[in-house]
């Protein structure tokens, strides 16, 4: 087995991967920015934002580098492009203007913000990048594949079932939860930001 699938790795991968992009605390986000859509829409949603997710992870894993180098991109950049963009969603729920964009115009919010940069964020991204490094060998590859495969099983697996969420706290639960994920975002949104100053200040930019 061992000589196929490094256990070790894949745990790593996934737990790692699964504190990141956190799929329980997806749920509240996910509802929020789909406020007031039907069940069926909740559903697409929930898968188009995973396969958006993934395809960033894995070409990120596999070009990640060269994609930034191209661009003279540095990893700090990146995270504070993310953490504005997370600001600004995060500002959007705390007003409540993300329900008047829905009505304007049929936006598809598993595309961004949900897909990118709240799954496959730099956090995330930049992981992926660490772990493909150490893919030396068919039992690596086989590891850290599995392992983001299985954290994108989880996240579909939270934003699918969260319908029956939806049906228990009804529109004006769904408008506290939509205050209250706006906050939390607007900190992690802020903490991405301070940590890529920190990163600049320090050199690493």
């Amino acid at each position: 087995m061992s000589d196929v699938l490094s256990l070790v790795l894949m745990t790593e991968v996934f737990v790692t991967l699964f504190v990141i992009m956190d799929p329980v605390g997806t749920i509240p986000i996910f509802l929020a920015l789909n406020r007031g859509r039907s069940a069926a829409t909740l559903h697409r949603a929930a898968w188009q934002a995973v396969a958006v997710s993934f395809a960033v992870i894995v070409a990120f894993a596999f070009f990640g580098q060269q994609i930034l180098g191209y661009l003279h991109i540095s990893l700090p950049a990146l995270q504070a492009a993310g953490g504005l963009l997370l600001l600004l969603v995060a500002l959007e729920l705390l007003t409540g203007k993300e329900q008047e964009a829905t009505a304007a115009a049929d936006v598809n919010v598993a595309l961004v913000p949900l897909g990118t940069p709240m799954l496959a964020g730099p956090g995330a991204i930049v992981a992926t990048m660490v772990f493909s490094q150490r893919v030396h060998d068919l039992a690596s590859f086989a590891a850290v594949a599995l392992g983001v495969v299985l954290v994108h099983v989880a996240l579909w697996l939270a934003m699918r079932f969260s319908t029956p969420i939806l049906r228990l706290i009804r529109d004006g639960g769904v408008m506290l939860v939509s205050r209250i994920s706006g906050l939390l975002l607007s900190a992690i949104a802020v903490q991405l930001v301070a940590d890529a100053v920190r990163a600049f200040v320090a050199g690493e930019g």
